[in-house]
């Protein structure tokens, strides 16, 4: 094999190796979008008084901005999710939540995995 085929061969075998995406099984429990605010309010609670810290999204806390029941509602959701073995029960939520496979973290609010 000449050098210049295995110079050709080396480079596309390196880009290759370094251009593939990595595929993740990771995904989030989210609130619906279409949640009622009761709804939200009740798994806010729920997750919150049922082995979740909820102080990022108490005012001060790093996930309370944006301060809507939307945001809070799916960081606590996720939170429980998350702490209850991220098996499909504990994402339920009366059927006000949904998956999510691109990580919802901003800032410096970072939502679990």
């Amino acid at each position: 094999m000449s050098s210049k085929l295995l110079t050709l061969m080396f480079f596309l075998f390196f880009v290759a190796i370094h251009h593939i995406p990595m595929v993740t099984c990771r995904q989030w429990c989210m609130a619906m979008p279409n949640a009622s605010d009761e709804q939200l309010q009740a798994n806010i609670d729920y997750a919150c008084n049922n082995d979740v810290d909820c102080t990022p999204i108490q005012p001060g806390g790093i996930c309370y901005e944006p301060n809507t029941l939307y945001d809070h509602a799916s960081y606590a959701m996720n939170a429980y999710y998350q702490n209850h073995g991220r098996v499909e029960d504990s994402c339920r939520f009366n059927r006000s939540s949904c998956w999510v496979f691109v990580d919802p973290s901003y800032g410096s609010c970072l939502y679990y995995t």
